[in-house]
């Protein structure tokens, strides 16, 4: 039998209508029999075409408030029918089932009336049966039944239909089929993660999609799932590579912690801060935060907790930086920075962010809580003798949001609000150390007085004895090792304070 069909009967019952009216219009043209639903009906009749009722062909009307409109035999019958079974068209003639060829339906808006805050009556109601079904049974009789089960489709419809005059191809109709089955089961996924609290499970389905230069290294394809629309204004600058998005990832939850507070301006590279400053103003904190580390800021990622003006453009444009992130930019300083073609220029909106961070491990996944805790002055509790000053609290919280941010083992040292130096990804907490203590001599710093943060408890006093011959003055760390008296002890001998916050922060 051949795999082309020609489309000789629709029917027709969706929620959207924008864009509708050229395809019923195609369809009529070609004298297509359609068959409609209560305001898809009225809508073709305004158009001045005729249509059947699907009541007409079922005897019997809508109830249930609409609940119940078209799941009858008769319409699934001539949606499911198999046209090479000769069963199956004996008992559409039996039955009197009209063949139904093509099905355009779409599905109740269910995310919307979520994330619109409604109701739960509200939220139930849309959640759609008959359009699940009839989408679910044509996709299914593919060999047989055209799909259309979404708007964002009738313009591609639409050309099929025009270019060969309603006849369609077996390859047509399953596209069109999986396209169906993938709709269906995102629906079905935000169904089930709105209702579900006890179980256990892991359901998650993404139709924004964007195909990336490369993924990490140019061999690797990258893709993104996710809408960045939603999260950024793009102004300026070539499309985001793989990179680019784990390190703008990085910046956004590094400065998230700093929502409201002073201008502070960070520097990120490999998502990791290698420059930091918190300042009356956004220049001099940019100013400072390149002071950190100017090597390693040359193709890096930029973000402000405040509007760019153009004086700190103007100190910007003098580096080479993939990504400018800031929630506004003033039309000065925009006109500079888009003086280099290739550089990023986002404006950050806000976004409600992920609650879970998700990774793939092994032939399986690894799903989390994200590490929302932010260590605060109450959490602290004080285990030396000598108490930290004023102003050392407050580096020392400074210091804990960035060590929190910063890929373990880890290190931060911090002074006035400004990140000195961090050793970041060792494998052992004194290598951390030791690296942040290079960088800082390297860049010229003085650790004395300075603060120290650790992501986690010190095992053994080897590390506050080190830092405390650097100069290092006042150290936070989560506390919770069995040794722990060990570098209290050597604290109180030396004359530095130490507090815990009983809160670790690993970041593999």
């Amino acid at each position: 039998m051949s795999t082309s069909k020609t489309i000789k009967s629709a029917l027709i019952s969706v929620f959207h209508k924008d864009g509708l009216a050229p395809i019923v219009q195609k369809l009529n043209e070609l004298n297509v029999t359609i068959y409609s639903t209560g305001g898809t009906e009225k809508f073709i009749k305004k158009l001045g075409i005729n249509v059947i009722p699907v009541d007409e062909v079922t005897s019997y009307p809508s109830i249930l408030g609409g609940r119940v409109k078209t799941l009858h035999p008769k319409v699934f019958g001539g949606i499911l029918n198999r046209q090479d079974n000769e069963s199956d068209i004996a008992e559409l003639k039996e039955y009197n089932i009209p063949q139904i060829d093509l099905v355009i339906v779409d599905l109740y808006p269910f995310e919307k009336t979520v994330a619109s805050g409604a109701s739960e009556q509200d939220i139930v109601e849309k959640i759609d049966i008959g359009g699940i079904s009839l989408i679910r049974a044509s996709a299914k009789n593919f060999k047989d039944t055209f799909t259309v089960s979404s708007m964002d489709q009738y313009e591609e419809f639409l050309a099929v239909l025009s270019e060969n005059k309603g006849i369609t191809s077996i390859g047509q109709r399953k596209k069109f089929a999986a396209k169906s089955f993938n709709i269906s089961s995102h629906y079905d996924t935000a169904i089930f993660n709105y209702f579900n609290e006890d179980e256990i499970v892991f359901k998650a389905s993404e139709q924004n999609s964007q195909t990336l230069r490369y993924g990490e290294n140019p061999h690797q394809k990258g893709y993104f799932f996710g809408d960045l629309d939603a999260m950024f204004d793009k102004l300026h600058g070539k499309e985001l590579s793989y990179n680019n998005l784990l390190d703008v990832d990085a910046a956004v939850n590094l400065m998230n912690e700093f929502i409201g507070e002073d201008p502070t301006f960070a520097v990120l590279k490999h998502n990791n801060a290698c420059g930091f400053a918190q300042r009356d103003t956004v220049k001099q904190a940019y100013v400072d935060a390149l002071a950190g580390d100017p090597v390693s800021a040359f193709g890096g990622v930029l973000i402000s907790n405040k509007e760019i003006d153009q004086e700190t453009a103007e100190e910007i444009h003098k580096l080479f930086c993939e990504v400018v992130i800031a929630p506004s930019y003033s039309d000065e300083a925009l006109s500079t920075l888009k003086g280099k073609k290739n550089r990023v220029l986002l404006i950050q909106k806000t976004t409600a962010l992920p609650i879970q961070n998700i990774r793939t491990a092994l032939n399986g996944l690894l799903v989390q809580d994200k590490d929302s805790k932010t260590d605060r002055l109450e959490d602290l509790t004080y285990v030396t003798n000598t108490k930290p000053s004023k102003s050392e609290l407050k580096d020392l919280l400074f210091a804990s949001k960035i060590c929190k941010h910063t890929k373990s083992n880890t290190i931060v040292f911090v002074k006035d609000n400004q990140l000195l130096a961090s050793g970041t990804g060792q494998t052992s907490r004194v290598d951390a150390l030791t690296q942040a203590i290079e960088k800082a001599t390297n860049f010229g710093f003085d650790l004395n007085g300075a603060v120290m943060a650790s992501d986690a408890f010190f095992p053994f006093p080897d590390c506050v004895e080190i830092a405390d011959k650097a100069g290092i003055k006042s150290v936070i760390q989560p506390g919770g090792s069995i040794k722990d008296q060990l570098s209290i002890d050597y604290c109180n001998a030396n004359n530095i304070s130490m507090v815990t916050t009983g809160t670790r922060h690993f970041k593999h």
